[in-house]
């Protein structure tokens, strides 16, 4: 198989599985609805089962769901009927998900969720299969066919599953008014998370305090930068204000300018004015602040009084880019 004929096939792949998500638009109706309807009323959780390829989608729908604010568990089809039933609560909403409704896994399945007395919503792409007909509501993911060439492997479809879990999932999410706040929570450890509540104070009361005095030697400025490794240095006056800023740079644009520096001061060489940060400001706000002015550094205060430093390398670190 030449590489034309290769390429080919992988256009019409794309092809064939965005006719698959363009398809669900149509099965956007009534029943859909009522599901939106049923979890969002739920006391419940909604647990997610399918076996096959349909359980490693349904394992992706919980993981989302999880995240978005709408509690769910996985449960795989065929480990259910030999005892992980016991997880099914009596309040919780079961979405069995199947594209051809009819495995024997399903229909072992679905009687015992019947007997529960649980919700059952199928996810299923055949609306005359077993599984549709026992689901209180039925979600359709029909496709015209597979993207194998066989027509056998689950490409398509599964990809109709997936968009369809996600489409549950963000319309529970304004119905829930779920923001970036509620999103935080459920991301502590991850980039995103970090953007939406890691704080400027977090990073830098884990930096030294750099620190000299107006009058202080270049070479005293010189130590107190290499010692703490942050790329500069804080000037505070007679009074503890903040004074200005000597960052490596100007000790650079200093050694340009003049060969002797034994009798310069730090506040013949600072920065005035220099930018400062809230401490209790977002560290991504910060990031934009850095980017803004083109600067590395920033000085975190709390009511004008001097905190600490926090760096560029900091927020790289943390992943908030």
């Amino acid at each position: 198989m030449n590489n034309t004929a290769i390429l080919k096939t992988a256009l019409a792949t794309i092809q064939l599985e965005a006719d698959s998500i363009l398809g669900l638009k149509a099965f956007i109706n009534k029943d859909f609805e009522n599901a939106l309807t049923a979890i969002f009323s739920s006391k419940g959780r909604v647990v997610i089962s399918g076996v096959g390829k349909s359980a490693v989608i349904a394992q992706k729908i919980t993981a989302t769901f999880n995240s978005t604010g709408t509690p769910a568990i996985f449960m795989h089809g065929a480990d259910a009927i030999h005892g992980d039933l016991g997880m099914v609560q009596p309040d919780d909403i079961v979405l069995l998900i199947s594209k051809s409704g009819n495995s024997p896994e399903i229909k072992a399945l679905v009687p015992l969720i019947k007997s529960f007395g649980n919700l059952l919503i199928g996810m299923v792409g055949n609306t005359d299969s077993f599984l549709a007909g026992q689901s209180d509501i039925l979600l359709n993911t029909t496709v015209e066919q597979e993207a194998c060439p066989n027509n056998l492997a689950p490409t398509t479809s599964t990809t109709a599953q997936m968009v369809m879990g996600d489409t549950l999932a963000v319309c529970l999410m304004e119905m829930k008014e779920f923001n970036s706040t509620d999103f935080a929570k459920f991301h502590p450890g991850g980039a995103l998370g970090k953007k939406l509540y890691l704080r400027v104070d977090d990073l830098s009361s884990q930096n030294e305090k750099p620190v000299v005095a107006e009058n202080a030697s270049i070479s005293e400025v010189i130590i107190e930068i290499t010692k703490n490794r942050l790329g500069a240095t804080v000037v505070l006056g007679n009074d503890n204000s903040i004074a200005g800023i000597i960052t490596d740079g100007d000790l650079r644009r200093m050694l340009s300018k003049t060969n002797s520096f034994d009798t310069l001061k730090a506040k013949d060489i600072m920065t005035v004015n220099p930018q400062t940060v809230d401490a209790d400001v977002l560290a991504s706000d910060a990031m934009s602040i850095m980017r803004t002015k083109g600067i590395n550094q920033l000085i975190v205060v709390e009511n004008t009084a001097y905190l600490g430093i926090i760096h560029l390398q900091d927020l790289v670190r943390e992943g908030i880019l």
